[in-house]
C-alpha cells in the first residue's frame, strides 16, 4: 500500500479484492443485511504485501452503526458473538462454558472520545471471575464464562506500557483467552463507524494514529489473542491522497508532498464521535457479553 493510504482494517488493504492473490484466502457470505468477509493471511510474502501480520481477519461491513434500530443492533451483536465462539474455538479448542476463563482489555484513550471504544467496552460488561472466586453456587447457576476486564490506559497516563500491564494481569489471572477491544484507522469514510473486524493476528495500540506501542499477540502475552475493533478516524494524508487519484494526478509534485507529509499527523473524526463511541461500545459489549456470559 502506498504511505500516504493507511489503514487498519484488512479488507482495505487488497487495492482488488476481485483477483485472487496468492498466500491468502478469501471467501465471504451475508446473513441478516449483513456482509461477513473471510480473509487468511498464510505467508510471509502476502503479510509483507498486505502490510499486515499473518493470520485470519473476519470483516463485517453492517452499515453505520450509530443508525441502527434495536433489532438491527441485537441481530448483529448475535453475529458477532457467533463469529467470537468460532474464533475462540479455533484458537482454543474449546467453547466458552463454566470452566473456560476469558480476559477483555479495553486499550485506548477514554479521555478522548474518538480512541474511547475500548476502555468503554470494558466498562459496560458483566465481570464474572471474582462470582467463580466467592460465589460458586451463583457462578454455577449462572453457567457463563470466568470473565475479567481491564481498561489499561496508555502510555502518556500510566508511565508504562500497555503490553507489560497487560502481561502482569494474564500472568496472574491465567486465560484461556484474551480479547483486546480498541478503535481503528480507515482509509475511507464510508468504513467509519460501518465496519467491524475481528483478528487473531493481534494488535499494535496506537499503529493507526502512528503511535506504535508493542504488539499484544499470542507470543507476547502467551495466551491466544483476539482483537475487535471498530474504525473511527481516517488519516487525513489519505483523504488527500485519495482525493489526488480520483483526480487523475498519479504524480505527487514536492509541494504536495509537504501537504501529504504534513497530513499524516492529523486524523478525521465524524461529527457525531460522541454518539458513534457510545453505540459501538454497547455493541461491542453486548456481543462479548453473548458469547462468555449468556447476558446483553
Amino acid at each position: 500500500m502506498n504511505d500516504y493510504a493507511y489503514s487498519d482494517l484488512a479488507c482495505e488493504s487488497r487495492q482488488d479484492l476481485s483477483e485472487p492473490m496468492a498466500g491468502t484466502k478469501q471467501s465471504s457470505y451475508s446473513v441478516g443485511g449483513f456482509r461477513v468477509c473471510s480473509l487468511q493471511i498464510e505467508n510471509q510474502e502476502a503479510s509483507e504485501a498486505l502490510s499486515k501480520p499473518c493470520g485470519s481477519y473476519i470483516t463485517v461491513e453492517c452499515g453505520k452503526i450509530h443508525h441502527m434500530t434495536e433489532e438491527d443492533r441485537l441481530l448483529l451483536a448475535h453475529l458477532l458473538s457467533e463469529e467470537l465462539c468460532r474464533m475462540c474455538e479455533k484458537l482454543t479448542g474449546k467453547l466458552p462454558d463454566a470452566s473456560f476463563e476469558v480476559f477483555v482489555a479495553g486499550l485506548g484513550n477514554a479521555e478522548l472520545t474518538a480512541d474511547a471504544i475500548g476502555p468503554r467496552t470494558v466498562g459496560l460488561l458483566t465481570a464474572t471471575r471474582h462470582l467463580r472466586e466467592h460465589e460458586q453456587f451463583l457462578y454455577r447457576i449462572i453457567g457463563c464464562s470466568a470473565l475479567s476486564a481491564l481498561a489499561p490506559g496508555v502510555l502518556g497516563q500510566t508511565g508504562i506500557e500497555t503490553l507489560e500491564l497487560l502481561k502482569g494481569a494474564v500472568s496472574f489471572v491465567k486465560p484461556d483467552l484474551m480479547i483486546v477491544v480498541d478503535a481503528l484507522a480507515a482509509r475511507s469514510c464510508e468504513r467509519l463507524a460501518s465496519t467491524v473486524q475481528l483478528s487473531d493476528a493481534g494488535i499494535s495500540p496506537g499503529s493507526g494514529v502512528g503511535n506504535h506501542r508493542s504488539a499484544i499477540t499470542q507470543k507476547t502475552v502467551g495466551v491466544p489473542v483476539i482483537s475487535v475493533g471498530v474504525p473511527t478516524v481516517v488519516n487525513s494524508a489519505t483523504l488527500v491522497y485519495d482525493a489526488l487519484h480520483e483526480a487523475g494526478i498519479e504524480e505527487v509534485s514536492e509541494p504536495l508532498q509537504n501537504v501529504l507529509e504534513t497530513g499524516k499527523s492529523f486524523f478525521v473524526s465524524p461529527k457525531e464521535s460522541d454518539v458513534i463511541t457510545e453505540q459501538v461500545s454497547r455493541l461491542l459489549a453486548d456481543a462479548i457479553g453473548m458469547a462468555f456470559t449468556g447476558n446483553l
